[in-house]
């Protein structure tokens, strides 16, 4: 009999995210900083009149491209929010920001384009590229540069198959920010090589030190950016699964056919509990802003006090990115004792590439009563002592 299994996922691994529900058997008192999965809950007033629509007959399938009502309140977010006139015909909502990169993807690259990724990275990166028969090429960032993307660097990877690069700021799962100064070199450099970005907003609202800025407002880059924000962090929405995709009309158009294969149109009753939220976002949006960044301060302060531990200041995100080199273990065997000693589950830098390791990434997605236990678990572990 034929493999069943196609020759690309017969000899793939299961990812350090995959792992996860693996190790949340292992013990009855784990407490899991792993997985960007908020415990709070979306906002009640969302969720009831969500409710209300779905009665009212919202049930059904919406426009490809999302409601027209949604549509709408996004181009008054980006007015509002970073005086960016967008029109309707360059909005498309879509199933959650991981199949917004892959339709992002499927719709701009021919076999064997490349996509610059910065490393560290969001995991799933190098993938999504591949499902489109892209090439992923990996642009070293490192914490003594604040884990900004060096220009130089950066043009030595350039060929004439370069496509696009993808910029993720603040950072997951670094938490660094990109710099004004940065966003403006890299605006120079893809109207010098013609290279498209595609803009990973998944955590605009938590950039806590500077105000953030899209990058397809500098110099000419609306032409040349097409940008990703999703509903699951900024509004804590993960199981609603729903995001939005900026860009210019024909790569709409081709992700519109796109994804009529692939999920036809995305949920309604989400695309309802968005619309929502984005019309109720500063009466909701301030607490929970506010939440995430006292836990990553606590953390960081906490960071401070445990040897062979350090992290970088500043930034954004509910990650922090702690360096442990000084243990003189790799991520993984790091991650791993702290499962089994301290019961804490966190994520090996690595998962996100070869500059992660060295590095563990702790989610603040616990209150910080729990993140407290959690640290004074870890802190008595004999590497940190």
């Amino acid at each position: 009999m034929k493999n069943m299994i196609s020759r690309r996922y017969q000899e793939t691994e299961k990812t350090a995210m995959g792992e996860v529900f693996d190790f949340l058997e292992k013990y009855d008192d784990i407490i899991n900083l792993s997985i960007g999965d908020p415990d709070l809950v979306t906002d009640s007033g969302v969720i009831d009149k969500m409710a209300e629509d779905a009665k009212a007959g919202h049930t059904k399938y919406t426009d490809y491209r999302g409601y027209p009502e949604l549509r709408a309140e996004i181009a008054k977010f980006y007015k509002e929010e970073y005086a960016v006139e967008i029109e309707d015909s360059e909005i498309f909502v879509s199933t959650g920001g991981c199949v917004s990169m892959y339709l992002v993807m499927e719709a701009i690259l021919d076999d064997g384009d490349e996509v610059i990724i910065p490393d560290p990275y969001f995991a799933p990166y190098p993938s999504q590229v591949k499902l489109a028969r892209g090439k992923a090429v990996m642009l070293s960032t490192y914490e003594e540069e604040g884990f900004q993307i060096n220009i130089e660097r950066l043009e030595k990877l350039v060929t004439d198959r370069t496509k696009a690069i993808i910029l993720n700021t603040p950072n997951n799962p670094t938490g660094a920010c990109l710099s004004l100064e940065t966003m403006n070199k890299i605006a120079d450099f893809c109207e010098k090589h013609d290279i498209l970005v595609v803009a990973d907003d998944i955590y605009t609202a938590f950039s806590f030190d500077t105000e953030f800025v899209p990058i397809m407002k500098i110099g000419s880059m609306r032409k040349r950016t097409i940008t990703i924000n999703s509903f699951s962090k900024n509004f804590v929405m993960t199981g609603f699964r729903v995001a939005n995709i900026i860009g210019p009309e024909e790569v709409i158009q081709a992700i519109q056919k796109i994804n009529e294969n692939v999920v036809f149109t995305t949920p309604s009753i989400s695309q309802r509990a968005a619309l929502h939220a984005l019309k109720m976002r500063h009466e909701i949006q301030p607490a929970i802003v506010e939440e995430f960044k006292s836990r990553v301060q606590y953390c960081k302060k906490r960071i401070e006090g445990i040897n062979n531990m350090s992290v970088l200041d500043g930034g954004g995100s509910f990650y922090v990115f702690p360096n442990i080199k000084s243990t003189g273990l790799s991520s993984k065997e790091v991650t791993r004792l702290i499962m089994q000693e301290a019961h804490v589950l966190v994520l090996p830098g690595n998962a996100f590439g070869e500059c992660g390791e060295g590095y563990i990434r702790i989610s603040c997605t616990v209150g910080i009563e729990k993140l407290s236990e959690a640290f004074d678990r870890i802190e008595k572990m004999n590497m940190f002592v």
